[in-house]
């Protein structure tokens, strides 16, 4: 009998590199590979990684990935024409709001609100009305449908949303509005309210429901071609897609729900860095994704990362449950220009993958951070994704005309300015989800990845006020690294107001387990067994007649009105600094998350060797730092002897990034191949005794 494979893949798609993480659990190594990525077809970017890892895809078991397309689409206004369907009297719910700025635009004189995804001529109203309880006030009229279906099939419409009121309660008015449209818009998208948000507040549940429309045609294509293409080439396999709220999705349910990955590729790298500081020992720290274009950050407490249930993407709310991430235009490509002539502005323009910066040698005109710091010398020759090379002078050439505008003399400065901006943007974002939520930095590590995150970790760690960096193994490769890392997790939420005191206990518990019933039959159906199924259950729950609600965890032994009071004050005094003890309380939906555990890699410790650090050493270079020339060693990463503590400057250079080790830094790579990094507090002007 031939052996049947267990190798499985992870495929994280950047705005400039695709990264991809082989693991096989047999021999317990992981493999990994960056392509140039392809933004005009995604698809083609997964697939030239995977040709490059593996000449037979039929070998492959398994395959999870995460992407950008439904954030490219929304940032770039490509998604699909959307017709909307809606309860008498709510068409206009996409431009009211709530009559407020959606955060964080709410002090920004020059925020406009974003034209709503569906035109006030494509939303059509349908008599019918359900109560708050979802009882029947007013029967469907079905015989509206054949003129609004003519109107969308003459706008050539793509996808239609069907957003009634009170649906989350009721679903049946939706379902039936669904079986029509099938019947009379065949090829064309639908999504309905009650399956994209089943719970209430109408206009994040429309936004969100428009929004899954606009990216369903697009989303669609692109798996498609992708299953095709592996097809074709062998590969018989699952695809898994990560989703915003931590976990992986199967292709039927991607497809269905587009708009929960919004965040498929910075969840990634959260993921990676949950499943290194597992390994590490670590359970407090900030992550830092920094790529080509932008960079993320996420605050993790005790293991766990902060997860919202509604963000305002580029001013559109998305309501759904979803890691809490920080997003700033600051990545290696971000653009360096002048502005008023006088100022010098970094990003959010970015060079992207194509050209991408001036030293890539692909036509780039302008200078990035990338780019400075190959004049600063932190960055070196070494090839990129198998096909670039950088090249110093193309640096030097842009970095030099940049200074020129500015009046800028001394090139150096001008490039030390570039980065110090950069990380200046990454500690704002880093600022605002510890400091601003009332947490000390200090007390956190800071665990930098991406491409040229490792090359920033001391100079943003410094700027933070943090003493402790964790560099984990595969830095350029750790998004993709996570999606093998990650279980599947469906999500489900249902609606229950109701005050604590004087709660039916019976009826509340029986949505917990009905919840627990629906997501247990889901992941069933993805071929999970019993005994490899998790449930984690939370509640919104907010002090009676205030407007928005907190949400709790809550244990499997917590299901009392006593536990459940203790744990709302308890969070409530942690977010606010206080709670008032004898306020009435209100549930006000109840959320369950059903997690299918998979098989995730394991990775065997390094053993120890009588290598001194003279075996890492492959070479030495000029480096610039705080205005001073350092001739500074560069080491293998994968040479560097274990628990071998050694003092900065010096660089570390891998496949796919370089770690920047500052002055008044000292590192030492642990059993597990992670770079220790810690501040030492002493400049060191002179570093050749440091080194051989």
């Amino acid at each position: 009998m031939a052996k049947v494979s267990k190798t499985i893949a992870g495929v994280d798609v950047g705005g400039t590199f695709t990264d991809l993480v082989l693991f096989d659990p047999d021999r317990r190594e992981l493999s990994v590979f960056k392509v140039p990525s392809t933004p005009a077809d995604q698809s083609k970017g997964v697939i030239n990684g995977l040709t490059l890892a593996l000449a037979d895809l039929s070998t492959l078991s398994r395959l999870d990935h995460g992407t950008t397309v439904s954030t490219n689409t929304l940032i770039e206004g490509t998604g699909a024409k959307v017709g909307m369907l809606t309860t008498t009297g709510f068409r206009d719910v996409l431009e009211i709001g709530r009559t407020r700025r959606m955060l964080p635009s709410v002090y920004d004189p020059t925020f406009r609100r974003p034209a709503p995804l569906v035109p006030r001529p494509l939303r059509f109203e349908i008599s019918e009305r359900l109560d708050k309880d979802g009882n029947t006030l007013a029967p469907m009229d079905e015989s509206a449908f054949d003129a609004i279906c003519r109107k969308l099939r003459g706008e050539e419409v793509e996808a239609v949303a069907v957003c009634f009121l009170h649906a989350y309660v009721n679903s049946q008015h939706e379902q039936r509005a669904l079986d029509i449209l099938g019947r009379k818009l065949p090829g064309v998208a639908l999504t309905a309210s009650h399956q994209v948000v089943p719970e209430f507040r109408e206009f994040e549940r429309f936004s969100t429901t428009v929004a899954n429309a606009y990216l369903l045609p697009l989303m669609n294509r692109y798996l498609s071609t992708l299953g095709r293409e592996l097809a074709g080439r062998g590969y018989a396999g699952a695809v898994y897609t990560m989703a915003s709220n931590g976990g992986t999705m199967d292709i039927e349910t991607t497809q269905r729900l587009p708009i929960r990955t919004i965040l498929s590729g910075p969840v990634g790298g959260v993921a990676g860095a949950l499943w290194v500081g597992a390994a590490a020992g670590i359970e407090n720290f900030v992550t830092c994704d920094m790529g080509g274009t932008s960079t993320d950050v996420c605050l993790i407490e005790h293991g766990r990362p902060t997860m919202v249930n509604e963000t305002a993407f580029l001013g559109y709310p998305i309501k759904g449950r979803q890691v809490d991430i920080i997003t700033v235009g600051a990545g290696g490509g971000s653009i360096a220009y002048a502005e008023a002539a006088d100022t010098l502005m970094v990003g959010p323009r970015s060079a992207g993958a194509q050209p991408g910066p001036a030293c890539y040698g692909h036509g780039g005109r302008e200078a990035t951070v990338t780019d400075a710091n190959m004049v600063l010398g932190r960055a070196g020759d070494r090839r990129l994704g198998g096909a670039i090379t950088p090249d110093v002078k193309l640096a030097r050439a842009v970095v030099g005309n940049l200074a020129q505008r500015l009046g800028v003399k001394d090139i150096v400065r001008m490039a030390d300015g570039i980065v110090r901006i950069a990380v200046a943007q990454m500690a704002s974002a880093i600022r605002e989800i510890t400091v601003e939520r009332g947490y000390d930095p200090a007390e956190f590590t800071l665990l930098p990845f991406g491409g040229a995150g490792p090359m920033h970790a001391t100079l943003l760690a410094e700027e933070i006020g943090m003493s402790e960096v964790l560099v984990p193994i595969f830095p350029g490769n750790l998004s993709a690294l996570g999606l093998l890392a990650s279980d599947q997790i469906h999500e489900t939420v249902r609606t229950f107001l109701a005050r604590l005191d004087g709660l039916d206990f019976d009826a509340f518990v029986g949505i917990r387990d009905d919840l627990v019933l629906e997501g247990r039959a889901e992941l069933t159906r993805r071929g999970f067994a019993d005994n490899a199924i998790r449930f984690r259950h939370a509640l919104d729950m907010r002090y009676a007649r205030q407007a928005f609600e907190i949400t709790v965890d809550v244990a499997a032994d917590a299901w009392t009105p006593d536990a459940l009071r203790k744990i709302f004050l308890d969070t409530y005094e942690h977010h606010f600094g206080h709670a008032d003890k004898r306020g009435d309380i209100e549930i006000v939906n109840i959320r369950t998350s059903a997690v299918g555990v998979t098989r995730k890699p394991v990775i065997k410790k390094i053993v120890p060797t009588a290598n001194s650090l003279i075996n890492a050493l492959i070479g030495r270079r000029d480096a610039w730092f705080n205005g001073k020339c350092v001739d500074v060693p560069i080491y293998e990463r994968d040479r560097l002897p274990i628990d071998h503590p050694f003092d900065g400057a010096a660089i570390i250079e891998e496949d796919g990034s370089t770690t920047v080790i500052s002055p008044g830094w000292s590192v030492r790579r642990d059993d597990m191949g992670n770079l220790r990094l810690t501040a030492t507090g002493q400049f060191q002007e002179e570093t050749d005794n440091a080194h051989p």
